[in-house]
């Protein structure tokens, strides 16, 4: 069986595979210095829209491990590239700092008036009236996106509802469907590779890593990477079984990796 220990780059989820919360994973100390020590390439990979690469990397800190903030993307970002790419210049948001933050780096104001766009993330601010807000503007016309299409994300507490768990009561009552930028959808998996195309590393030779079926696994299957599902997060064995694709390797978590 081939190796993970020769891959020269690697695609990291975070919410259940780094962390759950504010708790660091057992393994995940030893995995990060066994990158930084054999030089591997690496980038952390969230549909998380929450917070910015800084605070992931202060995140990080606080937890002991120390990442350039070069090595992390999220769907905040790859939602506002998308937006950029389409000529975007105003949105209504429902989202945190992350997500309004890389909206506004790209030229894109907030409007709760007349917007093109309604973009929803994960938020605690989630409330009955910013949905009567969105329904109405999506009503009007405005389109709307979904930053990733997870439904669940865990937690040290558990699992808690995600970004289409919160964008799924506006799609019923405007029979309107969200487009979701994050992961699988191709355009986040293509500007994660982009940043390993630099160092001369293409498909074959990276592997993602991550804990969910539906987004991580069916991600790097569509995309030709190595796929490594770790039982650390949302998903067990019992799990892969409910789907008509399977990871190459399933591992308790990513400790297991300098071990291999």
């Amino acid at each position: 069986m081939e190796t993970l220990r020769n891959k020269k780059g690697f695609i990291c989820d975070m919410d259940g595979v780094i962390y759950h919360g504010n708790t660091l994973l057992s393994g995940v100390k030893e995995f990060v210095d066994w990158l930084h020590k054999n030089d591997k390439k690496f980038l952390f990979l969230t549909n998380n829209s929450q917070k910015s690469p800084k605070e992931l990397q202060q995140k990080l800190a606080r937890m002991g491990l120390k990442v350039d903030e070069s090595n992390f993307h999220t769907a905040a970002l790859a939602t506002a590239s998308f937006l950029k790419a389409q000529g975007a210049s105003t949105a209504y948001v429902i989202g945190d700092a992350g997500l309004t933050n890389a909206l506004y780096d790209v030229g894109i104001t907030l409007n709760d008036v007349d917007p093109e766009y309604v973009v929803i993330g994960e938020t605690e601010n989630y409330n009955f009236e910013s949905i009567k807000k969105a329904t109405k503007l999506v009503n009007r016309g405005a389109r709307l996106i979904g930053t990733n299409s997870d439904l669940t994300t865990p937690t040290e507490h558990g699992e808690i509802p995600a970004c289409k768990a919160l964008v799924a009561p506006i799609e019923y009552a405007t029979n309107r469907k969200a487009y979701y930028v994050g992961k699988p959808n191709p355009l986040m998996m293509r500007a994660a590779m982009s940043r390993f195309h630099k160092f001369g590393i293409h498909s074959p030779d990276v592997a993602m890593i991550g804990d969910r079926m539906d987004t991580d696994i069916i991600a790097a299957t569509e995309s030709g990477l190595d796929s490594v599902l770790v039982l650390s997060g949302v998903s067990s064995r019992e799990t892969v079984e409910r789907f008509p694709f399977r990871p190459r390797l399933i591992l308790n978590g990513v400790g297991d990796i300098p071990n291999m």
